[in-house]
């Protein structure tokens, strides 16, 4: 909104119509919000908001069941639309305040930036209107709260318009470039298995070897889904979690390009899955690795297991994000979960599909209690 406008001036009856799907205004302490837009993004739900529609929310901000943490408010003003009136005491004041900034916001739908977009260009660390990749690591020790820092709007990463498509997705290619692979490799496995020719300990001796039996395929199968849970806890703590030294640009900028983009603009739907092309790359690297460490058909069953947990992963990422899980579903809590991760507790909380390994690996983010009063 241009600083040039006068604020807009709202009346609490008009704030009291709408509390619909199709247009959803809370008030937070005298100031009004249009929460349209992001109703299926609410960890708690649409429904949770739809109750407080066209009504303050200043109580439920401070929990319980949660109290919203500063990275939450400050996303909260991209939605911000005026200031609430409760007498009409000056109407063609108000009506004209009105009329300028919609026709403000009538303006900017033209042009196609968006009101929610909080990033004041003038002032912030960047210049947004350049490919954020190569400028991130020149921030030294500003990067880690300014990436912590979540806008709505989407990133643009490289100069090159084809290395750029290469870097976005849509969800939907995730299962129709892996899931026919696990098909058939799944089938190749049991087909390999069946052949009798299998047996674990074959390098130490020949007299005491194990045959690796086909019916034993899906029990690799879950072996390798595990075992991915595990690799993904680690890869999301250890690789995409890691602190760039301030002074380091490379790996500030090497951290932005592999996670620190998705934390910096979270609901960018076409960032939220690994691209197929690079992912082939890394999917290939672990492909190698069990070949060289196991017999064909037992390290192949165990591949394809953990492949199909990848795209169970990621479709599960996709769907914390954008998914409106019933409310106490195993997705419900999830969601909250990894939303608290992004925007509360960045340093905890690193389990996507499960919150198994945060337990022993003790970063489990805490509940939250509330006094009596509340």
């Amino acid at each position: 909104m241009s600083s040039s406008v006068s604020v807009r001036c709202i009346l609490e009856s008009e704030v009291s119509q709408h509390r619909s799907k199709e247009s959803c205004w809370v008030l937070v302490s005298g100031r009004v919000y249009d929460v349209t837009g992001f109703l299926r993004r609410h960890p708690g739900g649409e429904a949770l908001i739809l109750r407080q529609a066209g009504s303050d929310v200043s109580r439920e901000m401070e929990g319980p069941p949660h109290r919203h943490s500063e990275n939450a408010r400050r996303w909260m003003e991209q939605y911000y639309i005026g200031d609430l009136v409760k007498h009409t005491a000056e109407p063609q004041t108000v009506r004209g305040r009105r009329k300028a900034t919609e026709s403000e916001h009538t303006k900017e739908d033209q042009t196609g930036a968006s009101r929610c977009s909080s990033v004041n260009t003038e002032t912030d660390l960047v210049n947004w209107t350049k490919p954020l990749l190569w400028q991130v690591g020149h921030l030294g020790e500003k990067y880690d709260e300014w990436v912590h820092q979540p806008v709505d709007r989407p990133i643009r990463l490289f100069h090159s318009d084809f290395i750029e498509a290469c870097s976005k997705t849509s969800w939907y290619m995730v299962p129709a470039v892996w899931l026919p692979m696990v098909l058939y490799l799944s089938w190749y496995c049991f087909t390999l298995l069946a052949q009798g020719d299998t047996r674990l300990f074959t390098t130490f001796t020949s007299e005491y070897t194990i045959l690796v039996h086909k019916y034993s395929f899906p029990f690799l199968f879950l072996l390798g889904m595990f075992i991915w849970s595990l690799v993904e806890y680690l890869i999301h703590r250890f690789l995409f979690h890691m602190r760039p030294p301030a002074s380091n640009y490379y790996l500030i900028t090497l951290h932005f390009l592999l996670h620190g983009q998705h934390h910096k603009s979270p609901f960018d739907g076409s960032r939220l899955v690994f691209p197929p092309i690079p992912a082939s790359f890394v999917i290939g690297g672990f492909y190698i690795l069990v070949r060289v460490l196991m017999p064909l058909g037992l390290g192949l069953s165990v591949f394809v297991g953990g492949l199909c947990g990848y795209v169970v992963y990621d479709m599960i990422h996709y769907y914390l994000h954008y998914g409106c899980p019933k409310k106490g579903s195993y997705l419900y809590g999830l969601k909250a979960y990894h939303v608290k991760h992004h925007f509360e507790h960045q340093r905890l909380g690193f389990g996507i599909t499960t919150r198994f390994w945060d337990h022993p690996f003790n970063s489990l983010i805490p509940e939250e209690t509330f006094g009596k009063d509340h």
